[in-house]
């Protein structure tokens, strides 16, 4: 059952194009999402160490919810009955939700993938549970979210060509399943296709076209920053962002660090989404414009400055290194909420940059100044 993308109704606009990076406008039943856009992960309906209020302040328009952890606790039937996602988190805008095809195959030891389905055991209480393809729309649809994306199954690198062909293929099958089941899906919703092929070009382009002909919303570059190095993952996003619709938003699926969204925007993503910034927040690093501060060195125990006193965010212009070196290093909570909200301000920031440069042009000299203000806060850390 294939569908060209001009049967599906078209949310996203492209606004501008810069040396390969676009900036654009994604428009939401809960809101509109201005492109390039970061997704801080709120995995479980809430994000680790940082109210919403926060992130809302930080600029995000859209954040990510896991389905598989949601699925499974608190259950996709109850939070529907309860409004949704945006009333049951009290975040209120938009939301994508992945599939849960990569939790099940990264967190699930016992499982089974078969054509019909994947089956697992719960990590919660070993409860046997069946993922399909229907399954795992109709969680989503109860879940209430924007952007929902279909079932894969994602390998991880380095593997086997032949184990790489196989799951893109099944992938592709699941897709045309995600795509029959979500024909009846509110208005305004969408669903994105994941091009999958590992580390192999050509099976990327294959995966891509074969997306393409069924017909989606969007499309997602999934199965990378899975271990592989950098330059691999640009490599596929190379092979894959010329197959895909231009006016059709891209999204690389669990990147990355700030080096990786300065990179990938380069080459034509629109969205992203990582854990990094809370998690690394947690572990004492901080996310400036001149680049990574782990602040467990000891070298910041008697520093004054801040973290950035030109900031727009208080919290990085405020607190002193020491303070917060201090804060780290006695294992204080508030340490990880303050470091959190800064490294997810500053990802915002990022991207609020990008966006500002696509639409003027000068998006080259942003990529040049960004990475010259990187290499100067390395020179400075020496």
């Amino acid at each position: 059952m294939s569908r060209p993308d001009a049967s599906l109704p078209n949310h996203f606009e492209l606004l501008a194009t810069d040396s390969g990076a676009r900036t654009g406008r994604l428009t939401t039943p809960h809101g509109v999402v201005r492109t390039p856009a970061f997704m801080p992960v709120g995995t479980a309906g809430a994000m680790k160490g940082i109210h919403w209020r926060e992130i809302r302040d930080a600029g995000a328009d859209i954040v990510l919810g896991n389905t598989y952890h949601l699925m499974l606790r608190p259950g996709a039937e109850r939070i529907a009955a309860l409004g949704g996602l945006q009333r049951f988190t009290g975040w209120g805008g938009p939301v994508l939700t992945d599939s849960g095809g990569f939790q099940v195959m990264s967190l699930s030891e016992l499982r089974k993938v078969t054509e019909s389905a994947v089956t697992f055991r719960s990590h919660i209480d070993g409860m046997k549970i069946e993922l399909s393809p229907e399954r795992a729309i109709e969680v989503q649809r109860l879940l209430g979210s924007d952007i929902a994306m279909q079932l894969d199954e994602c390998v991880r690198l380095p593997a086997g060509r032949d184990d790489i062909e196989r799951a893109m293929r099944l992938s592709l099958r699941w897709a045309e399943r995600c795509r029959r089941a979500f024909e009846s899906a509110p208005d305004g919703t969408m669903l994105f296709g994941i091009v999958q092929g590992g580390d192999v070009p050509e099976l990327r382009e294959a995966s891509a076209r074969a997306l393409v002909d069924i017909g989606f919303h969007g499309y997602a570059i999934g199965g990378l920053a899975v271990g592989e190095p950098q330059e691999v993952m640009l490599k596929m996003i190379e092979a894959t962002a010329p197959v895909l619709p231009s006016d059709r938003p891209r999204y690389l699926m669990g990147v990355g660090t700030p080096d990786d969204l300065l990179e990938s925007v380069k080459r034509g993503v629109d969205m992203f989404d990582c854990v990094l910034p809370t998690r690394n927040g947690r572990h004492g690093v901080a996310y400036t414009r001149y680049g990574a501060v782990n602040l467990r060195n000891a070298r910041h125990a008697d520093d004054p400055r801040p973290l950035d006193k030109e900031s727009g965010w208080p919290a990085a212009r405020t607190y002193a290194r020491a303070y917060l070196h201090h804060l780290v290093k006695s294992g204080e909570t508030l340490g990880a909420m303050l470091l959190s909200e800064i490294n997810i301000a500053y990802f915002q920031q990022l991207m609020a940059g990008m966006r500002a440069a696509i639409a003027q042009g000068t998006f080259e000299q942003f990529y040049a100044q960004t990475r010259a203000d990187w290499a100067r806060g390395d020179i400075a850390a020496r």
